[in-house]
């Protein structure tokens, strides 16, 4: 999808301001309890197994550009669940406005424990799967990466698409964010890391070096 959560090579943003956070330092995660509660919220609800991650994201991303970019990162959160939680039958818009709900509890198909919750985040959720198709590109292969516009969710940045671009890892099939967050199964695919040149994709005033992405084999066709 190409939405406003695709920044990567965008002007007029100004510049990236770490906190003190990324650069090593000891600034709390969250700036407010809220923002505690909304994370906690998320991954609870993730929990019970009513959506995939690849829906989640999806949900967050899929707003009009005015909307996302005028939300912190938690609000941006808060949404994405707010929408799945109408969108799965688990709550009713009315019932998030008033705040309260007006009718019984539906059933869900799992519940996370307070007990669970430090084992289930250590043991994250694994996406590799098996798969019966060989890779279709070696280490070492140049590709280009498609140029695309989808209508729904990709991980394929915006910025990334129709470069010129070398295999340098592959970390064999994994779930298809793509197909995964319309509901369609986990269709697993060859997933790549791939080294753009950075003159490559934004230009000769870039700075020397290269940006590796990992790519989906659907995303990348080889360089003629």
């Amino acid at each position: 999808m190409n939405g406003a959560h695709d920044l990567g090579g965008m002007q007029g943003f100004g510049p990236v301001e770490p906190d003190a956070t990324s650069r090593g330092g000891t600034a709390p995660i969250f700036k407010s309890e809220w923002e505690r509660r909304v994370f906690g919220l998320t991954l609870a609800m993730g929990a019970t197994g009513a959506w995939n991650l690849d829906m989640s994201r999806y949900a967050r991303e899929n707003q009009p550009p005015a909307a996302y970019l005028g939300k912190s990162y938690f609000q941006v959160w808060l949404h994405g669940l707010e929408t799945l939680l109408v969108q799965s039958g688990l709550c009713s818009r009315r019932e998030i406005e008033r705040g309260r709900a007006e009718r019984p509890a539906a059933a869900v198909p799992r519940v996370l424990q307070a007990a669970e919750v430090a084992a289930t985040l250590a043991r994250g959720g694994p996406v590799q799967r098996a798969s019966e198709r060989p890779p279709a590109f070696a280490i070492g292969d140049a590709v280009v990466a498609n140029v695309m516009a989808p209508s729904g969710h990709t991980r394929l940045p915006r910025y990334v698409r129709g470069r010129p671009g070398k295999i340098v890892l592959l970390h064999g099939a994994h779930v298809f964010p793509d197909t995964h967050a319309k509901g369609g199964g986990e269709a697993p695919e060859h997933l790549y890391t791939v080294a753009f040149d950075a003159v490559d994709i934004w230009g000769p005033e870039a700075c020397p070096g290269s940006v590796r992405v990992d790519c989906f084999e659907p995303y990348l066709e080889p360089a003629v």
